[in-house]
Order: structure tokens, then sequence, then C-alpha cells
């Protein structure tokens, strides 16, 4: 991103704002290797251009292999919130993470863990689950605890369709929609319609009640995992905070190096660009009726079996982009995570309305008729 590209992103996201605390997320490849005079400037632009009163965040998402002490003191001195990309131990890690040559890239990340605790940064870990970590819960959920000793973990279900960098699933030809459960859905067949690495419904699943429950006897209170910490807020009857398990996305918007704007990071294709900053300004892209109607089209376009589903309050269907499979009675848009979300909010529903109860809530299982009146804007 050239210098007046990133000068006039940051003046116009902080002048649409009307909170007294705004939030830049950066992420793409690898944000680090711009360097760290590429943030220096960051830092001075949003000092620039920010009002009095309003505080600044900045989030950055690395994978930790070029972290050193330069960066650890400028990441500390300017309170950035870093989000490290770990996927378990060496093995685990070192399975999908590798650099150009091939190698791992656990030993250098572990460095990186090393900076960020000793110059104080906040920082959370974001661990991919995929076909190899998915089955081992356990050991990966420890090995952050204990080695990496996170205060945070955010884990992202790794589902990929084949067909995932040309057409985004709400575009697909219903003819190649699946039924959900068929052998062709899951990442092991020959004629799988995801990935090889991609963790299956049911890995997910036990996945995520492994971990919760090694958190709930160990772990609560100390470790923020946000899935639990927002089913928390679920079953209270609140809105979730996390965008894909909330009956609305959309904003969330992606901002290319070239300017141009997209809907989402998920769904960078063509049809879903919403212009460029160099010739639109970023609130009117944002809020526009087409980026509205992306976002609630979340819930709009929910099948049957999801209304019908005892957990539809906690979930709506999860990301859209996990779209690509058919309820049994034909209708589309049914999430490829279906069944392991649903073994998962199963699995919690009792601890979780204990919870609740324990701390002086009313518990409320259904779908909040006010959060699905939430303006967009």
């Amino acid at each position: 991103m050239s210098e007046e590209m990133l000068e006039a992103y940051i003046k116009s996201y902080i002048e649409k704002q009307n909170h007294s605390e705004i939030i830049f997320h950066w992420q793409g490849g690898e944000p680090t290797l711009l360097g760290v005079n590429f943030f220096r400037d960051v830092v001075r632009l949003q000092k620039k251009y920010r009002p009095n009163g309003v505080t600044i965040e900045n989030n950055l998402q690395t994978n930790g292999t070029l972290l050193n002490d330069e960066w650890g003191k400028f990441l500390s001195k300017n309170n950035f919130m870093v989000g490290l990309s770990i996927d378990g131990p060496e093995m685990i890690h070192n399975t999908y993470r590798t650099n150009r040559a091939g190698r791992g890239t656990f030993r250098q990340t572990m460095k990186g863990v090393e900076v960020l605790h000793k110059h104080n940064v906040n920082f959370a870990t974001l661990t991919c689950v995929n076909n190899i970590s998915g089955a081992n819960p356990l050991q990966v959920y420890r090995f952050l605890r204990d080695e990496v000793r996170s205060p945070q973990m955010q884990f992202i279900p790794i589902v990929e369709p084949k067909s995932f960098r040309d057409t985004a699933p709400q575009h697909w030809p219903d003819s190649e929609v699946l039924f959900q459960g068929m052998p062709e859905t899951e990442p092991n067949h020959p004629n799988s319609i995801v990935e090889a690495w991609c963790v299956s419904p049911s890995q997910w699943g036990t996945f995520l009640c492994t971990v919760f429950d090694e958190w709930l006897e160990n772990d609560i209170g100390k470790i923020n995992v946000p899935y639990f910490e927002a089913c928390v807020e679920t079953w209270m009857g609140r809105v979730n905070p996390l965008c894909t398990l909330a009956p609305m996305c959309g904003k969330g918007l992606a901002i290319e190096h070239n300017g141009d704007v997209f809907a989402c990071d998920h769904y960078v294709y063509p049809q879903y660009k919403l212009g460029n900053i160099k010739d639109e300004a970023l609130d009117d892209m944002q809020f526009s009726a087409g980026q509205e109607e992306f976002g609630r089209a979340k819930e709009a376009s929910l099948p049957k079996q999801c209304r019908q589903c005892t957990y539809q309050f906690a979930c709506f269907g999860e990301c859209p982009k996990n779209r690509f499979t058919k309820t049994l009675e034909g209708e589309v848009g049914l999430n490829y995570l279906c069944a392991g979300w649903k073994q998962f909010f199963s699995h919690i529903d009792p601890y979780i309305s204990m919870i609740v109860a324990t701390m002086g809530y009313p518990i409320h299982k259904g779908v909040n008729s006010e959060a699905m009146q939430i303006k967009f804007k």
C-alpha cells in the first residue's frame, strides 16, 4: 500500500467513526513484511487525524517469525494487540506452516512468542483447526496453555471447498451442491468437495467439546476462549459478539493494498467488490444498500432446517462462506460444519445454562426478536 493510499485510508476510516474507541485491524499475507517503519507511519497518521477524546487501538495478525526486540518494543510502546498464528506443538504446526523452502516455521514462531512475553505485548493465539490439529484437541489446547502461555485462544475451523478460489458458495449451481453427510463431503474422500487438509464436521464438534471440557474444569476465568465466552452472552439473550455466530454480518470489510474494498475478507470476489477508497468514501461503501443486503442475507437465507433448529439462536447458520451443502429436504445453504456445531451446542448447553444461572441472569435460549431488529449502520 502506497503512503498516499495509507493516509487516505486512515483519514477516511477515522473521520467516519462515531465511537470513542476506534480499532484498526492489520492482516494479510504477513503484515510484518512491511517492516516496523510502515507501522510507525501508521501510528503517526492515526495521531494526526485522531479527534480529541478518541482512543485508537491496533490489532496486528502475524505468524511471529519476524518478531524481534525492535518489533517487541514498538508493539508494547504503542499498545498493539497481536494475534499470533500458531497451530499447536511442533509436529502439528509444521504440517502446514512452512516457509518458501518447505521447512517448518515452528521454532521461529516460538521465538516470536518469547519476544511478546519479554516485552509484555498483549496477544491472543489464532489456531487453525485442520485435519491434523482437529484430531488432537487436548494436545493443541494444553500446548497453547502451558508452552505458549496464551491468555486468549481463537480457534478457526479450516473449511475450503475445492472451488473456493473461483466462486463463492452462494453462486454454485444447485446441481453441484451435495447433501449433508454424503461421503463426498468428507475431506478424506478421493472425490471430496473440500480440500484434504480441512477439518471434518465431526472433528470440529469433538474438538470444541473436548477443549470446552478441559477449559471448564481447569481454566474458566483464567483463559479467554471467545467461542465459549460468546455462548455465555448468547444464553443470556444478548447478541453474539462474533460475526460468524451473530444474526447479521457485513461489518468487517476487507481493504486490499490497492485500495479495493470488498464485503468481507472471505468474499474477495468481483461480485462483492464495493469500490475503491480512492474513488468513494469508506462509509458510503460500508453502509451501502448492497452491503446491508449482504449482511442481512446471513439470516434471511437460512434453510428451513436451520430455522427449526433448537440452536438457531446460538449459530444463525455460522459463516455464509461455509454454507455449501443441502439439507435432507434438498434445500441449499446448509453449513458444512452444521453437525459439528450442533454437537458442540448440545454438549455445552447444560453447563452454559448453569453458568448463566449462577451469574444471576435468566436463561434465554431462543431467537432474540430485538437482535433481529438491529440497525445495520
